[in-house]
């Protein structure tokens, strides 16, 4: 298989290019989307590629989105490399539908983890929903709750209330996709737990199709997209070891960089651990070795 692909330019029109994502048009209105082995980390893109690290997001993607599909549809039509586009594209590309994109970013959090520890130790709530006092780091929560936020072209996304949202999407819009998201959390986090991994949190996209029915768009249920801890060294109080970019962040902490572009240089080591902790995760959840 080819190596690290940071970078791709097909001979095809652009749509968009993201952090790790490059989507392209193809012929006859449908779109070409490649994960890259770009990494992200507080809002930087970093000069090293992750081995594997796009075809985890892609094959893990493709698992969730079969596996859910009693619940929601999904934009994919087909994961073949389309003929005359080079080779590195197998396992890391899919042909997907063009949909009309809802602006939300549709956060479900089961645990406290991230910047709901950090909303709740300041106000006792995340995003505007109050919780119970006494939680910690790490705590299960009474129940799922949606949290979603903007979707943010650069920089941070910015986390909404339910008004907000209403507001942006419309009420009909928006209880159809809090409800999709519970839903699919509520079976993905099932599901990993008999898999023994916790899924804390996960943020998913929607699109309306042709029909004007909403479908799974973008990733669903990654490493890059979800927070996933082993059960087995779960501890409430502490910030659990993670299957995502946690390890990434951790080590950047100890570096004194700044957080602001551009991001450093990655170690060897560091990346080597951070593919093995996103193929282990694919294996983990799926039950099925890693094929590439």
């Amino acid at each position: 298989m080819d190596g690290i692909i940071t970078k791709t330019e097909l001979d095809l029109k652009p749509f968009s290019r993201g952090k790790v994502r490059d989507t392209y048009e193809l012929p006859g209105g449908n779109l070409l989307m490649v994960a890259s082995d770009r990494l992200s980390a507080f809002d930087a893109v970093f000069p090293e590629g992750i081995e594997k690290k796009g075809r985890v997001l892609t094959q893990m993607s493709l698992f969730w989105f079969e596996r859910l599909k009693g619940i929601v549809d999904n934009h994919l039509i087909s994961t073949s490399v389309p003929d005359g586009l080079p080779s590195y594209l197998e396992g890391r590309c899919m042909t997907v539908k063009k949909v009309k994109i809802i602006p939300l970013e549709c956060v479900v959090r089961g645990y406290m983890a991230g910047s709901g520890w950090k909303d709740y130790q300041k106000t006792g709530a995340i995003c505007g929903i109050k919780l119970p006092a006494g939680l910690k780091n790490a705590s299960k929560l009474p129940q799922p709750i949606f949290t979603p936020s903007t979707k943010a072209e650069k920089g941070h996304d910015e986390n909404i209330g339910e008004e907000a949202g209403i507001a942006l999407v419309g009420r009909e819009t928006y209880n159809a996709v809090r409800d999709l998201s519970l839903r699919i959390y509520s079976a993905a986090a099932e599901y990993a737990q008999a898999r023994g991994i916790i899924l804390a949190d996960t943020k998913f996209e929607f699109g309306v199709n042709d029909e004007g029915e909403i479908i799974l768009a973008d990733e669903a249920l990654t490493p890059d997209s979800s927070r996933y801890w082993p059960a087995v060294s779960y501890k409430e109080g502490i910030s659990p070891p993670s299957y995502d970019k946690q390890f990434v962040r951790d080590y950047l902490e100890t570096t004194g960089w700044n957080k602001l572009p551009p991001a450093p240089h990655l170690p060897a080591d560091v990346m080597k651990k951070t593919t093995e902790k996103y193929v282990e995760c694919y294996e983990r959840l799926t039950g099925k070795k890693f094929p590439y």
